[in-house]
């Protein structure tokens, strides 16, 4: 029972840390909460709903699975990036010289009018997710382990590892800490800060749609309003790890998905949704810079 727990958590806490990364990302280069980050996850799952549908319509998922379901990744990532792109050049770019809580407002006016913009456009009710997975399983100390969760896990993986080497490694990802320490001092030595942050809503968008697609796989349904309560749990996660610290986001979203597996296991699965809640409380009273923050 614990380790089945365990690894319903790990799942659950791969896309939470895939999420959150988005959040302290541009938090680390705008002190911006997106809040509208929540809504391109849940355009993520939509999307890879339609792309998915389109190419069974078409006859590729019979030819090719395999190729269909890359195609699917690789274009909802592609268009929700273009999603974030755009946010952050007619919602927060003109609102970079203004008052704190004027960007603030703009995000959370984005997020609404995404959330309504995909119910009129596909309906309120939920969509399934085409059943074109064989989910199969295998045990392993006493623990049901599926193919879908082990693809999520590892995927989830890969993914946090290449963003860490890219921050770390790359010219890129060395501009945009630049940036993150000090935009002036970066503006001076040559570096585009409109394109540095630019790319941090790109990637973070992208990483967001993946989240999305695989939540769709894996629970097979999705709606108009699971972007609010994964963004807000996705937000805990960053601030339970230290917000602009991505370690801490990939850390924290293991954690708050941990905590919510146990507590679900253990204490109430009517109320695993407050767990995040209370954490954030817990964390914003204790240790207000989170895990990998700094006191500043």
């Amino acid at each position: 029972m614990f380790l089945q727990q365990l690894l319903n958590g790990l799942t659950l806490g791969s896309v939470y840390a895939l999420i959150a990364l988005g959040y302290t990302m541009v938090y680390g280069i705008l002190e911006l909460i997106n809040f509208a980050h929540g809504e391109i996850y849940m355009v993520g799952a939509y999307l890879g709903i339609i792309f998915l549908g389109f190419f069974t319509a078409i006859g590729l998922t019979s030819y090719s699975l395999t190729l269909a379901l890359f195609l699917t990744v690789l274009l909802s990532i592609i268009f929700c990036s273009s999603y974030g792109f755009t946010i952050e050049k007619i919602a927060y770019k003109p609102l970079r010289n203004a008052p704190r809580l004027s960007p603030l407002i703009s995000a959370i006016g984005v997020s609404i009018f995404l959330q309504n913009y995909v119910m009129l456009t596909q309906g309120a009710t939920d969509k399934v997710f085409p059943p074109l997975f064989e989910n199969s399983a295998f045990e392993f100390l006493s623990v049901r382990i599926t193919s879908i969760q082990l693809f999520i896990i590892l995927t989830a993986g890969v993914l946090m590892i290449l963003l860490r080497f890219f921050v770390r490694k790359t010219r890129m990802g060395k501009a945009m800490q630049a940036v993150a320490q000090d935009k002036t001092m970066a503006s001076l030595v040559g570096i585009n800060i409109n394109t540095i942050i630019s790319i941090t809503f790109i990637i973070g968008s992208g990483l967001a749609a993946v989240a999305g697609l695989m939540v769709a796989i894996y629970y097979g349904l999705v709606n108009y309003s699971i972007g609010y309560i994964a963004g807000i749990k996705a937000f805990t996660a960053a601030v339970l790890g230290g917000i602009g610290s991505i370690r801490g986001a990939m850390f924290g979203g293991i954690i708050l998905g941990l905590v919510e597996s146990l507590g679900a296991g253990y204490i109430s699965s009517e109320y695993k949704d407050a767990y995040a809640f209370i954490i954030l409380v817990i964390i914003l009273l204790v240790k207000p810079e989170g895990l990998f923050g700094r006191g500043v």
